[in-house]
């Protein structure tokens, strides 16, 4: 019997958000009754959620290359996406297409488990892992936690599509990051394992920059930009009257204008699927980390469990 696909309300003020327990996913978010995220009408085609809609990724998030890494002195494959010869957000099967068990405490709180077995999508070890997501006014904030039972790689990511006009493209959007390095790509989209300074590039958000000007010809972004430390706000988009505010204790943020998105299943009216239809900020270690040490360290382990918060508020300029 297929598990049910159940969902959690949260409200407070204007704003109104949809929680399912498959995968975690936002599959609603609005502002003063303006839709401000892509999402799937019909929570059946979760099931299959192709774009990652609105879902937590993981046990890793984003590309590990070609699906394998060392650990302890033993090499894991884990599966290749269809289509792909990478590992993504946790493979066909990750923690975004597996339902949980949900606890809504009161009408701004739910809480989800998952119990992750040794094994799950090739991982090592048992896996329980905890997402409180929580609203306050207009802030929405995911606490995400992961305790294994031995060492494993764990790296999460929030992997919501805002357009904050409700509809047509984020070409318009205004987009700061607190970002001064980013990570380059190959033509797979795996990083190079270079951490190169942002300026004079396209990639340079940190004094904002209206997507149409600083992207011309419509290449589209989906790479990882480094974040600066500290408690400042890490990314801030504008467009249409609403402003979202990003907040993390994340090192980096992949920013994808949806370039791969296709047209599938049933949109919300008067939304579309495809290129520049929503805009992903998606706090994370920074791609296939696990192979690569200088990006820092995704290992974790009983004595020191994964642990993330993060934070987006959508509110009125």
């Amino acid at each position: 019997m297929t598990d049910q696909i159940k969902s959690a309300i949260l409200r407070d003020g204007d704003t109104q958000v949809t929680v399912l327990n498959i995968g975690c996913a936002v599959q609603d978010w609005q502002v003063a009754g303006r839709r401000v995220v892509l999402g799937h009408s019909d929570v059946e085609q979760y099931r299959e959620n192709i774009g990652s809609m609105g879902i937590i990724a993981g046990r890793l998030a984003n590309r590990t290359g070609f699906g394998r890494f060392a650990l302890e002195g033993v090499t894991y494959q884990l599966p290749i996406n269809p289509g792909g010869i990478h590992h993504l957000h946790g493979g066909p099967m990750g923690l975004g297409k597996q339902i949980w068990e949900m606890e809504q405490t009161d009408d701004r709180a739910v809480t989800l488990r998952l119990h992750s077995p040794d094994g799950d999508q090739g991982y090592p070890g048992a896996v329980d892992f905890t997402v409180r997501i929580s609203l306050d006014g207009s802030a929405l904030t995911w606490e995400m936690t992961g305790t294994p039972d031995r060492v494993t790689p764990i790296a999460l990511c929030q992997h919501l599509y805002f357009n904050l006009a409700g509809q047509g493209t984020i070409r318009d959007h205004v987009v700061r990051l607190d970002a001064p390095t980013y990570t380059p790509v190959d033509d797979s989209l795996l990083p190079t394992g270079e951490i190169l300074p942002v300026e004079g590039t396209r990639y340079d958000f940190r004094e904002g920059a209206k997507l149409s000007e600083i992207d011309p010809d419509g290449q589209g972004y989906d790479l990882n930009l480094m974040l600066n430390e500290g408690n400042c706000t890490k990314a801030e988009v504008t467009s249409d009257g609403l402003r979202l505010q990003l907040w993390t204790d994340q090192p980096g943020v992949q920013m994808y204008t949806s370039n791969m998105l296709t047209a599938h299943g049933a949109p919300w009216p008067g939304q579309s699927f495809g290129p520049f239809a929503g805009l992903c900020l998606e706090a994370q270690a920074a791609p296939n980390t696990v192979n690569m040490p200088q990006f820092g360290s995704v290992l974790c382990s009983p004595d020191a469990p994964y642990h993330q918060t993060t934070t987006i508020a959508i509110s009125p300029v």
